[in-house]
């Protein structure tokens, strides 16, 4: 179990967390509380969606829950930890999509990342939305696209950490819509939301759950969405093809992983827990409520092909993590 840091929250029944029951595998243990290793800060995306499930899977486990951001390095400092947890089901990773990049993006990680984690459950997909500082002199993809082509490499735009889905859809902008912008990476996405909208830096391809309240109260513009349709939360927003950049579709998704070594039963009683977790009305309202919808695709073919993909992009983009 990792220490307690002040950004932890437990969730659900704290009195089944001190009683002694019956263990899944059939022993009598007492009832440790399951810890959700967030790889990113509190108010980014993954963190959005680790505290709205949270509640839910407490229930669902009759345990109690608990959220312990641990930022840093793309996500790979979380991952590190989880994947040397005991694998008692105790400690769970939920990541961001940069898990599916990472192998590529590092020479070295401090896991393999082919054995070292077992997927239970994606939880939802969001796009991305492309935000700038209200202040800022774009009100279209179009203006972005002339003020990109007059000054090349002059107009920024902030991510989450090299590697991130934030900036992998900055990438392709870049690639589709032939022009040049200068990333700036952050530690997560909440401190890149921060300074985009205090104007520190202009642009930002930001998840939609995480920005939506500052685009209605209009400390966020947004420009376009990320996704093949229209999201449901911002109907007003164009997609990135009805903006003219064809092809530029980039979702964000958050994994959660248990370390190698969980035995089957611990594992599927995980699995189902989360199920029920995601499957509950108001969290798949709120879900939708924050612009992303429902995953019902088998999670670890949906890691596999997004890993293939993303190494692809990586390769032939020669991304770095610097």
């Amino acid at each position: 179990m990792p220490p307690h840091r002040c950004s932890r929250r437990h969730f659900g029944i704290a009195t089944a967390s001190l009683l002694t029951r019956t263990a899944w595998s059939g022993e009598p243990v007492a009832v440790k509380p399951v810890t959700l290793v967030v790889s990113y800060p509190a108010g980014g995306g993954a963190d959005v969606m680790a505290r709205l499930v949270a509640p839910r899977l407490a229930q669902a486990l009759g345990q109690s829950v608990v959220v312990d951001n641990r930022a840093g390095a793309s996500g790979t400092i979380a991952a590190g930890i989880v994947a040397h947890a005991p694998p008692d089901g105790t400690t769970l990773l939920l990541d961001a999509s940069s898990y599916a990049v990472n192998p590529a993006l590092f020479a070295s990680l401090p896991y393999d990342p082919d054995t070292a984690f077992v997927p239970l459950a994606v939880l939802a997909q969001f796009p991305n939305v492309l935000v700038c500082t209200p202040s800022f002199d774009a009100h279209s993809v179009a203006d972005i696209l002339r003020l990109a082509r007059a000054r090349p490499d002059a107009l920024a735009y902030a991510s989450s950490g090299n590697g991130s889905a934030q900036h992998l859809a900055g990438v392709l902008f870049e690639q589709l819509a032939h022009v040049k912008l200068t990333h700036v990476p952050y530690r997560g996405g909440g401190p890149a939301l921060n300074d985009v909208i205090g104007g520190q830096v202009p642009l930002f391809f930001a998840n939609v759950a995480s920005s939506l309240g500052q685009i209605r109260a209009g400390r966020l513009r947004p420009l376009a969405v990320t996704a093949a349709t229209r999201c449901r939360a911002l109907p007003d927003v164009p997609t990135m093809a009805e903006a003219g950049v064809k092809g530029h579709e980039v979702l964000e998704w958050n994994p959660v992983l248990a370390p190698s070594g969980i035995a089957v039963p611990v594992r599927d009683r995980l699995v189902a827990a989360f199920r029920v977790a995601m499957g509950d009305a108001e969290v798949l309202g709120r879900v939708r409520a924050l612009g992303g919808d429902a995953f019902t695709a088998d999670p670890a073919q949906f890691l596999s092909a997004q890993r293939a993909l993303w190494t692809r992009v990586v390769r032939e983009r020669g991304i770095t993590r610097d």
